[in-house]
């Protein structure tokens, strides 16, 4: 009996199992590759403009810095720009060869910081760095002020030669414009934020000195984060 199960398990074929498992690779296709759409796919092919209207008081310096705005759109951000002297407006489109469908958008907020003031060297960063604002108020907004006390109130912006101005802008790294009653600062958001605190305390009445040390103490704690 022994001798008969002993001679049945030789004569069964065992089956291996292989020890590994076949790769996937031979039952499912590949994963397939797609190349990234260009900015003119995006659109449907369409292509994407942008308007900035010119105020008429920065008819002139536009005209004089027109090509230092024209070289970094055109060159740089891939944009076909042009100035429509009827509608007076400066007019953005993409190319087929633009880099990125955000750079429409970075060359229309470089124009309109130019537009509300700011020097062409200032506002060339919003095409360089991604998280830069313009944050724009009014005088009104924060204090109801007339005559003489307005005046009052913009010159304590502004300071001596612009003194106070500049150590604003100094200390929290930003860049200020102060257009008759409107002010616009150029920054990060907490960047504007803390400027925006300072001259509102200008408008409200508080002396230089008491605005100054509060920015020292404020600006030490932003440089404490970086």
């Amino acid at each position: 009996m022994m001798a008969y199960i002993i001679g049945a398990m030789t004569s069964m074929e065992i089956e291996k199992v292989p020890s590994e498992p076949k790769s996937a690779i031979g039952f499912f296709p590949s994963k397939p590759q797609f190349e990234p759409l260009k900015p003119h796919e995006m659109s449907e092919g369409k292509i994407q403009f942008r308007k900035v209207a010119v105020p008429a008081h920065r008819f002139s310096p536009l005209k004089k810095a027109w090509m230092d705005l024209y070289t970094p759109i055109y060159e740089q951000m891939k944009i076909d720009v042009r100035m429509n002297l009827k509608a007076r407006k400066v007019e953005l489109k993409t190319r087929t060869d633009t880099p990125d469908v955000s750079n429409l958008q970075k060359c229309a907020d470089f124009v309109h910081a130019f537009m509300l003031g700011f020097e062409v060297i200032d506002a060339i960063a919003l095409l360089r760095m991604d998280e830069l604002y313009v944050d724009s108020f009014e005088i009104k907004d924060v204090k109801t002020l007339r005559g003489e006390h307005l005046s009052r109130a913009i010159g304590r912006l502004s300071g001596k030669g612009g003194k106070t101005r500049f150590a604003i802008e100094n200390s929290t790294r930003t860049r200020i414009v102060v257009a008759d009653t409107r002010i616009h600062i150029l920054g990060s958001f907490a960047n504007i934020k803390v400027a925006r605190d300072a001259l509102c305390s200008l408008i409200m009445g508080s002396p230089a000195g008491k605005v100054y040390s509060k920015l020292r103490a404020v600006s030490a704690r932003l440089a404490e984060r970086f």
